[in-house]
């Protein structure tokens, strides 16, 4: 049922924004003595509200039901991939293969769902559902008496859970704080895994309090020797699977850490006859790629940006000082007139009026930046004591954003960073900025507020924190964890051979899974290799490379340069080569590998191609035009 109703951004009381921010307690991770102020916070939703009464905005808003039990576990058992197990006739092809990549936790996570679900439906009298341990049973590569004493359902599901952890013994001691010193972000692991030694040792949690951005822990990315994988650096194909395996991941993690994950149903909101604020940015983005192909961030979110970069970095109290609400409303409707005509003025804009027009763009979508399914579920990551895992749990919910949000949350937070970065100018620290935005971010009017009383003032720093942490960590933030991509290689290299999955067949399809994995470990032992890297675009010849332990991509991309230089190579596209001192230098050139387990791979210049190679021994290896390089004609 649905309503109409003057548009509430929040139900948060006003608060005196005199205030001084005192610790209320163990739950606020705010201390006095850090004295870092909310006044911002409050005089923005103080703004927000006034900027809809005067507007007088109507909205649809849907009342939100109580879900009944099983109907949760239904949703999250669809998005996760694994929507044939609720089927009494579907096929359990993409069900195994998935299954078949889990870690232990992982497995132990969607076991709790299918068993809640399981329950709810005997409860509702209705078909029973198939179990999944009469299905997606794993048996170990032992000898057939083995087999048979072990086939049990309860102890297939056993196996199923057990098989994917790695038998060698792991290094966890990067998941161990050392305080004082920069701290490795382990991402070879799964951070379930991690969270799950932790808890069997010494937990240590970090004091709860905030700090100033200077002082944040610093983090460094444990590479290992396949290197670090950036959002952009998979194919879009290896992309679609990333969210599934990171929202199994991430419940697994809130699992270990005693978590529940809330997820909201979207709104349905009235269609706009806008063009540009207030429209999904599924439609933006589709109009601006009429206009300009391969656009991942709305024009109008671009212009924005670019205009307050260019004259408004400097500018004292920039997106805390509010602009005029008249002049924004007016600036709103010549913007919807003109912007795809070029005819608006940027150069006579106030930058405040941008600024404002900034988060008014981003306040306005019909559904949150942060999605409405997980803007519950970001809001919850401040409930996690420990820094490094609510960075993992950002990192993973990322992932799960849509690429239309992640890429526009992107291009903000690399604005917001600007800002900070001009904090002696401006007057506005990491603390500032993230106060301000946390309301557009956080607040939406598509989505009921309950604040539990005596709550808000938690919430309030709560949400201004993850925020900081989104805008300081974002480089961290922005990767694909290197479990993620094995699995990955996993879920492809199982698609790629096409078995024939049968009921009666399952044993012997896992064991050929596990075979033929022992077969690609034993490859490993092979201490060199001569491999030939393709650059097509750009040359007629092939360049023959010899590995050993020690090669990476960026000797082969230098040994690339020098046979340029030295050996008069044909070269069939000089305008993607750069030309210095009359002689040829490639350092907008990237390796790239193709096939194989994986669709495509922009390769860190750190990556080990000897390792790489073991791990994907079909692939090509080409290089490529670095894309977002200058080119030069």
């Amino acid at each position: 049922s649905t309503r109409n109703c003057p548009c509430k951004m929040s139900q948060l009381p006003p608060k005196n924004p005199l205030a001084s921010p005192v610790s209320e307690g163990p739950n606020s991770r705010v201390e006095s003595v850090d004295n870092l102020s909310m006044d911002s916070f409050w005089l923005e939703v103080e703004n927000i509200k006034q900027s809809a009464e005067a507007e007088q905005e109507e909205c649809s808003i849907a009342d939100v039901k109580t879900q009944e039990e099983g109907e949760a576990e239904a949703e999250w058992l669809q998005d996760a991939g694994l929507s044939d197990l609720l089927g009494d006739r579907a096929s359990e092809n993409d069900n195994i293969v998935l299954l078949s990549t889990l870690t232990k936790t992982q497995a132990a996570a969607v076991q709790r769902r299918l068993d809640t679900y399981s329950r709810s439906r005997r409860r509702k009298n209705k078909h029973p559902v198939r179990d999944v341990r009469d299905i997606f049973g794993v048996v170990s590569s032992e000898e057939t008496a083995a087999e048979k004493k072990d086939s049990s359902p309860d102890q297939l599901w056993h196996n199923l859970r057990t098989s994917n952890v790695q038998r060698k013994p792991q290094d966890y001691s990067c998941t161990v704080r050392n305080p004082g010193k920069e701290e490795v972000f382990n991402t070879d692991i799964a951070y379930s895994e991690q969270a799950a030694v932790l808890l069997k040792g010494s937990f240590r949690s970090e004091p709860r309090r905030l700090k100033d951005g200077n002082t944040l822990t610093k983090f460094k990315i444990s590479k290992g020797r396949l290197g670090v994988t950036r959002i952009g650096d998979l194919s879009a194909q290896d992309m679609k699977k990333i969210p599934t395996l990171a929202l199994i991941e991430l419940t697994a993690l809130c699992d270990i850490l005693g978590f529940e994950l809330k997820r909201n149903k979207a709104a349905k909101l009235k269609t706009t006859e806008k063009r540009l604020f207030g429209v999904p940015l599924n439609t933006l983005l589709e109009n601006d790629q009429k206009l300009l192909p391969n656009t991942k961030v709305p024009l109008l979110l671009q212009a924005l940006l670019s205009c307050l970069e260019k004259r408004g970095l400097d500018t004292e109290g920039i997106l805390r000082v509010s602009g005029s609400q008249t002049r924004i409303k007016s600036l709103e409707q010549k913007l919807e007139r003109d912007f795809y005509t070029g005819l608006f003025r940027w150069d006579e804009v106030h930058q405040n009026d941008v600024s404002g027009l900034l988060k008014r763009f981003i306040r306005e979508l019909p559904a949150p930046l942060l999605t409405a399914e997980y803007l519950p579920a970001f809001a919850a990551v401040q409930n996690i004591p420990d820094l490094k895992q609510r960075l993992q749990a950002l990192n993973l919910l990322i992932l799960i954003l849509p690429e239309p949000n992640r890429s526009t949350l992107k291009a903000l937070l690399e604005f917001l960073s600007k800002v900070v970065a001009r904090e002696n100018n401006n007057k506005m620290n990491l603390w500032n900025v993230s106060t301000v935005m946390a309301p557009n971010l956080f607040m939406h009017k598509g989505l009921p507020s309950k604040i539990p009383e005596g709550k808000e003032k938690q919430l309030a720093e709560g949400a201004a924190d993850v925020v900081r942490l989104m805008i300081h960590y974002q480089d961290l933030l922005w990767t694909v964890s290197s479990f993620l991509v094995a699995q990955v290689r996993k879920l492809n290299e199982s698609n790629s051979k096409r078995y024939q999955f049968c009921d009666k067949r399952i044993k012997n399809l896992l064991r050929k899974i596990h075979a033929d994995k022992d077969k690609g470990e034993k490859n490993q032992a092979e201490p060199s290799k001569t491999v030939k890297v393709h650059a097509s675009l750009l040359l007629k010849d092939s360049l023959e490379v010899h590995l050993n332990n020690a090669t990476r991509v960026a000797d082969v991309l230098r040994q690339f340069q020098k046979n340029l230089c030295q050996n008069g190579w044909s070269i069939v596209n000089t305008v993607n080569l750069l030309k210095c001192n009359n002689s040829v230098e490639c350092p907008n050139l990237l390796l790239y590998e193709v096939g194989g387990n994986i669709g495509e791979h922009c390769l860190d210049p750190d990556t080990y191609l000897l390792d790489l190679y073991h791990v994907n021994p079909h692939a090509e290896w080409i290089i490529k035009q670095n894309p977002s390089y200058p080119r030069v004609f």
